[in-house]
């Protein structure tokens, strides 16, 4: 039943604001040596972890800077490494059978339970709500990323208050009156805004945006990550939105506010947005969304060439790199500067060859910034935005 509670009850029970998942600091961004101070989290993945609708305990694996992940949920691959099914390389975070073993062989205690699923249709399952509910009565505080809100379904919150436990939905938006409309005032942003967007859902956007940030910050570059994801927030990036679920009428403005306010506060010297989605992609509108809120300058287009077809969608063909080049240049006017890769259903001979081949079609740089580094990528941004480079030589000197 979703009943929304009354005010007397809603304010008996203890919700996580969802800012407050957004506290560290730009500087602490990247800063993994802060994991000991983290908080302690399950994710949940069952069935999906390291497939395309697991994208979101995929990325908390990969790098999060509000928790520490104890380990993954999902009977498929229980027994495994996570960092060895997502990237061939340990990282020592289990994959777990279900949630009594998780609790019982986990080396601390969780504090948290993260519903790392990301369905297309943003909904619970029976089982899924079985588990969160398992879950409560551990302990354990909620954190959801779907479309479904728990905080307005009045079984789940009385159970979190029974429970003595936080349920926190990452993508609930404000209220309609505390939104932002667009402006313009970003068009006078000195600061460089660069977007990742890609030909398809669940291509790495996020993750190549967050390898771009900490390449330019290695090198003295102040980048800033702009989120616009559940995933993303739920990793504890300081400035960002769950775009897509924000109304139309004021999705653009929200992105345009949050950058505002981390040129504000941070002074960059580049943004780098995160895509959602595709341009071309008829079941994505918040690619447009970003597009229109960032104003982006460039953009670095991430592409899978071995993927067959649209995720979750058989019968739709996966765009092609240049037609999506010249849709987003008419949409937009901003050219893409960069290609980045995701390397799925390809060896390496035949991933080496692929981005051979685009290199030679359209004379830009090509990488697969997971496996291979983002050099070349930046240079190509520094080329691009002569006063990064000029920041970089003074920083050489």
């Amino acid at each position: 039943m979703n009943t929304k509670l009354t005010p007397t009850t809603e304010a008996q029970i203890h919700q996580i604001d969802q800012t407050s998942l957004l506290q560290a600091s730009s500087s602490a961004l990247m800063d993994t040596a802060a994991s000991t101070t983290l908080e302690t989290a399950l994710v949940y993945c069952e069935g999906n972890f390291g497939e395309m609708d697991g994208k979101t305990a995929n990325g908390l694996v990969r790098a999060s800077y509000r928790f520490r992940i104890q380990g993954v949920i999902d009977s498929d691959k229980a027994g495994l490494d996570s960092g060895t099914v997502l990237d061939g390389k340990a990282n020592g975070i289990p994959i777990y059978r279900d949630l009594n073993q998780a609790l019982r062989e986990g080396d601390t205690e969780p504090t948290h339970f993260i519903f790392g699923v990301a369905p297309l249709d943003g909904q619970f399952s029976a089982k899924d709500r079985y588990v969160i509910f398992q879950a409560m009565e551990k302990g354990l505080h909620i954190i959801n990323g779907l479309h479904e809100f728990l905080t307005n379904d009045e079984s789940v919150m009385r159970k979190a208050l029974t429970c003595g436990v936080t349920v926190t939905d990452i993508r609930k938006p404000a209220p309609s009156h505390e939104l932002s409309v667009f402006t313009g005032q970003i068009m006078k942003m000195a600061c460089p805004r660069v977007a990742v967007l890609g030909t398809d859902t669940a291509i790495g956007k996020r993750t190549t945006a967050t390898i771009l940030v900490q390449a330019l910050q290695a090198m003295g570059i102040n980048a800033v990550m702009i989120a616009t994801g559940q995933t993303g927030l739920m990793q504890g990036t300081p400035y960002g939105v769950a775009i897509d679920a924000i109304p139309a009428q004021f999705a653009a403005g929200e992105l345009e506010a949050t950058m505002l306010k981390a040129d504000r506060e941070q002074q960059p010297d580049i943004m780098i947005v995160e895509g959602q989605g595709a341009l071309s992609h008829p079941a994505y509108s918040s690619s447009s969304l970003i597009i229109r809120g960032c104003v982006p300058d460039a953009i670095v287009l991430q592409h899978a060439p071995g993927r067959p077809h649209r995720g979750d969608f058989p019968d739709m063909p996966m765009a092609d790199v240049r037609s999506e080049i010249n849709l987003l240049k008419a949409f937009c006017g901003t050219d893409v500067v960069a290609l980045t890769m995701n390397p799925e259903h390809l060896d390496s001979e035949q991933m080496a060859q692929a981005m051979q081949e685009l290199r030679s079609q359209f004379g830009l740089p090509v990488a697969d910034v997971v496996a291979q580094g983002a050099d070349s990528i930046v240079t190509q941004l520094l080329e691009t935005f002569p006063a990064l480079r000029q920041k970089r030589k003074r920083l050489q000197n």
